[in-house]
């Protein structure tokens, strides 16, 4: 029958990703003198299985904390005198921002007849561009890419602080300035609007299905211009690629009074429209979805 000292010989063996030595040295040492306190052969064959189970809980408490929420092992730091191991646990960041400033404009198709005439284009409280957003959101996490969806109610802000509609950026901005502050992992940042146009030009058909079209805009009274410019426009291209014909193009606006559209926080910032007050919900989910295809086409290709 093994010892103590030959099972946790063969422990150390299995579990290469062990603790510390002291704690091991510690935790040995412990369970050696409470086995020579207890005197009988009996109890001793209690405490090998005793010392046993404590170690592999050690050395699996060790193991699990090496690896961070997706089951994979994080970056293993190496200390100087080469001993030891250190492990981190780190969730996985977010790299894409997705928040809508206007988040109440919403798509005729799906909410109450009346509602959907007397108001065009049309909004609504829950039925609105926030929804696109959450499916772009979703898209992305199941391709292993993590963002941040603000569903903040932008116009409800605005209602409770006496602001105007215009006044939308600037209620966005607190919450774009602040998840930029604690998250430099951020790299790009999309604004989802609805356009007014159409559905003539807002729609078109790929494999028999119809997708809602999206347009590129970025400001050009925004310090990052050229930089966000050259990223809507990488947008455009890599879209025109997979599915020719679903991106309207990129559009450089000023606005009047001129608007950033929070432009310049970032310089891979840009406002999409996407679909008019005539698409479908579903039919913007079916472009968010290729969306995100485009995206992870672009943050592996910058690896």
């Amino acid at each position: 029958m093994q010892n103590e000292k030959d099972l946790f010989d063969m422990l150390k063996e299995m579990y290469p990703q062990h603790p510390r030595k002291e704690f091991v040295s510690t935790t040995e040492n412990t369970l050696r003198q409470r086995a020579r306190s207890m005197g009988k052969k009996r109890i001793f064959t209690k405490f090998s299985v005793i010392t046993s189970g404590v170690l592999v809980c050690a050395f699996i408490f060790s193991w699990l904390i090496s690896l961070n929420g997706s089951g994979t092992v994080t970056e293993v730091a190496q200390s100087d005198g080469g001993a030891s191991l250190s492990y981190a646990m780190e969730e996985k960041k977010p790299v894409v921002y997705i928040y809508q400033s206007h988040n109440r404009e919403s798509f005729s198709p799906g909410l109450p007849e009346q509602q959907a005439y007397r108001e065009q284009p049309p909004y609504n409280d829950t039925k609105n561009v926030t929804l696109v957003g959450k499916e772009l959101s979703r898209a992305l996490k199941e391709m292993q890419i993590n963002s941040i969806h603000d569903e903040t109610d932008i116009a409800g802000i605005l209602e409770r602080r006496g602001l105007h509609f215009p006044d939308s950026y600037k209620v966005s901005r607190e919450n774009l300035q602040k998840v930029l502050a604690e998250n430099d992992s951020i790299r790009m940042v999309f604004d989802i609007h609805r356009d007014s146009i159409k559905r003539r030009d807002s729609t078109i058909e790929i494999n028999g299905q119809d997708y809602a079209r999206i347009k590129f805009v970025v400001s050009k009274t925004s310090g990052n211009f050229e930089t966000n410019k050259t990223f809507a426009t990488q947008l455009h291209e890599q879209l025109e690629e997979l599915y020719p014909g679903l991106s309207i193009g990129v559009i450089e606006k000023e606005g009047n009074p001129p608007n950033t559209y929070n432009q310049d926080l970032h310089d891979n910032s840009v406002l999409l429209e996407v679909g008019g007050i005539e698409n479908t919900l579903k039919e913007t989910y079916r472009t968010m979805d290729v969306f995100a295809e485009v995206l992870k086409v672009i943050i592996e290709n910058s690896k």
